[in-house]
């Protein structure tokens, strides 16, 4: 871990205001569905897949916690992709329609690449974005930006590759190396 990734995880995960940002557990997995549902973006994955997000990959995973109760209220789930294993790809990102507009999805974002940076070696990261989702855009070219690190692009899957009807293409984001 570099200076600068030491001085980001204490800078999002101490963060006194707004909600708390640790690893999620299979408690969580309902919330996360229920945000992933109501954002109205994302592909929603089976509840199911988001119990097991909460287990198999909490790890590389974050949830936001809105204070007193700690209920989630946001959340990044991600991997270590097998082959490449200092990349970490990003799933999805969703935070709850009343925490929306604070700069959250920045944090959780920051926080999780910080902490997996740390713990794994992480110089990247990768995720899909489908065209038109411009809040998804933006996220990412300023996590970029504050990182110093160049986003490339390419088509990852086409829209007809999709079995289960009309899809848009996923377009990959690749954004590295990160340097703080």
């Amino acid at each position: 871990m570099t200076a600068a990734q030491a001085d980001l995880s204490a800078e999002f995960l101490e963060m006194p205001e707004g909600p708390r940002i640790d690893r999620p557990d299979v408690a969580d997995g309902a919330a996360l569905w229920r945000i992933a549902k109501d954002s109205e973006a994302l592909d929603l994955n089976s509840s199911y897949s988001y119990l097991l997000w909460c287990r198999d990959f909490a790890g590389t995973s974050a949830v936001a916690r809105a204070e007193p109760d700690g209920r989630p209220v946001g959340f990044v789930t991600a991997y270590l992709r097998p082959d490449r294993p200092r990349t970490l790809l990003v799933w999805q990102v969703a935070v709850d329609s009343a925490h929306r507009g604070r700069g959250l999805a920045a944090r959780l974002l920051d926080a999780l690449t910080a902490r997996v940076a740390a713990e794994h070696g992480v110089t990247g990261i990768e995720t899909t974005i489908t065209p038109g989702n411009t809040a998804s855009e933006r996220l990412f070219a300023s996590f970029a930006a504050r990182h110093g690190a160049t986003v490339e692009r390419e088509v990852l899957f086409e829209g007809r590759q999709f079995p289960d009807g009309p899809h848009a293409p996923e377009v990959l984001h690749r954004i590295g190396p990160l340097t703080g």
